[in-house]
């Protein structure tokens, strides 16, 4: 089950930051007093009481404040522009999150743009018929209440419909415990979530390099809009189908952009669905334009699939419009290999979604890669394979201390982990680690998956 989605919404300088931080437990978003400070989105991991769940740090929405093309005059809380950017802001969120934090300022009162921001918020939340409840759950937080007059104050926030609203200080953690505790209460339990059993296969890239297009060929019907206008797809689209009696669901993605070029509002509540689709995908598709070859973005997006532990495929797309010699492929392929050495373990597949050439081998590669990623070897070839990497190779030593591997044990799969067990583990560099990656995949590949080393201490 996907970790819970959590969103920090409300007006500028009420707080979120602060809180995002609070949460996280480290300083992730900058905090300044300086209203509209955030201006990329973040996401981290929190936990509370066992629960783990990510949050969502979003820029301040205020419809009472000056706009672009506007001029230096404040704009009426009913401006249509800002209406439809608070609209799409608060829509996707409301969408994405499986709770929402709407952030208010105890401190300064109820203010226009806190009304506006919650009459929409109502209106987004819908009722689930199996249980009566408002879905996601908005959970009403008046900050920096850091006395008991402001705690007091904090109750005309009733007035704007959103129930009782918690009144905390971000700053100082008071109250933030019983917020948490009624927030992660409000989480889906397993048990209310349908078993879903298929391989979870996303599609992701830069935007334009043609996942859409490559999706409408996998299911063959025009499931995604496709268009030559980068960010045209907006939502993380789940589509089910089976293969030889397997059952599969494609993750079309949107375009993950280099973190500068990100911009505001929509595009950037896409992009986190990007991030959650590699969440919750086994294995990844990650596309490559040919005619442009391997970028440094390429290469980022690549570390965040990395960094959830996904097996991976690499696709390259439009092929069919690169001009080719005998030798195009081979050095295509060493420029990949070269730019993902920290997963050179990937497969390369050439395509033209385009055309529909070598499409048919997407699916099959990926279930394949999916097969390694359950693939569990038995205590005595770990073991062997083990003991020969370190008569291969010595073990590194530090301050006249040498590391001694013991034995080893596969401890899971998905991906494929391996406990070893050594006298101590502060003498693994990771240089070493890498080595003994490289003699466990000569035994066996684990094609386009990656393998983790969980070092314990043997007493």
């Amino acid at each position: 089950m996907p970790k819970p989605i959590v969103a920090l919404v409300g007006r500028p300088n009420v707080g979120k930051s602060t809180l995002f931080n609070r949460l996280a437990g480290e300083r992730l978003a900058v905090v300044d007093d300086t209203p509209g400070t955030t201006r990329d989105r973040l996401m981290a991991e929190a936990e509370w009481n066992g629960i783990a769940f990510d949050i969502i740090d979003t820029g301040g929405i205020d419809p009472t404040q000056t706009g672009p093309g506007k001029g230096q005059q404040p704009l009426s809380v009913g401006s249509a522009d800002f209406i439809t950017e608070i609209r799409a802001q608060a829509e996707i969120a409301i969408q994405s999150a499986d709770a929402v934090l709407f952030l208010t300022d105890a401190d300064a009162g109820v203010t226009p743009a806190d009304q506006e921001v919650a009459l929409i918020l109502r209106r987004l939340q819908r009722k689930d018929d199996a249980t009566g409840r408002l879905e996601p759950p908005v959970f009403l937080v008046a900050n920096k209440a850091d006395s008991a007059a402001r705690r007091t104050q904090a109750l005309q926030f009733y007035e704007l419909g959103l129930g009782e609203p918690y009144a905390i200080s971000a700053f100082h953690g008071t109250g933030t415990g019983d917020l948490l505790d009624a927030l992660v209460a409000s989480f889906p339990t397993a048990g209310e979530e349908a078993e879903d059993d298929s391989v979870k296969i996303a599609i992701v890239g830069k935007p334009n390099v043609g996942k859409s297009s490559l999706l409408n060929r996998l299911v063959g019907e025009e499931r995604s809009i496709v268009s030559p206008i980068p960010g045209t797809t907006r939502d993380a689209v789940d589509t089910h189908l089976e293969l030889d009696g397997m059952p599969i669901t494609l993750i079309d993605t949107a375009g993950i952009r280099r973190r500068g070029k990100i911009e505001p509002g929509v595009e950037k509540y896409s992009v986190l669905r990007s991030l959650q689709a590699i969440e919750r995908a086994d294995v990844v598709l990650l596309m490559v334009d040919a005619t442009s070859g391997l970028t440094a973005q390429d290469t980022h997006i690549a570390g965040f699939v990395l960094e959830a532990w996904k097996s991976v495929v690499v696709i390259v797309n439009k092929w069919d419009i690169v001009e080719k010699d005998t030798y195009t492929m081979d050095e295509f392929t060493k420029t990949v290999r070269q730019g993902l050495n920290f997963m050179d373990y990937v497969p390369v597949l050439y395509i033209s979604a385009l055309t529909g050439q070598r499409v048919n081998q997407v699916l099959p590669m990926a279930l394949r890669v999916q097969e390694e990623r359950l693939v569990r070897l038995s205590t005595s070839q770990i073991n062997k394979i083990l003991h020969a990497a370190q008569d291969q190779h010595a073990s590194p030593s530090h301050a006249g201390r040498s590391l001694k591997i013991y034995y080893g044990t596969q401890v899971r799969s998905e991906p494929p982990t391996f406990m070893v067990y050594v006298n101590e583990p502060r003498l693994a560099h990771f240089t070493y680690l890498r080595f003994l990656e490289n003699q466990m995949r000569e035994s066996y590949s684990f094609l386009g998956t990656p393998i983790r080393f969980v070092l314990k201490q043997s007493k």
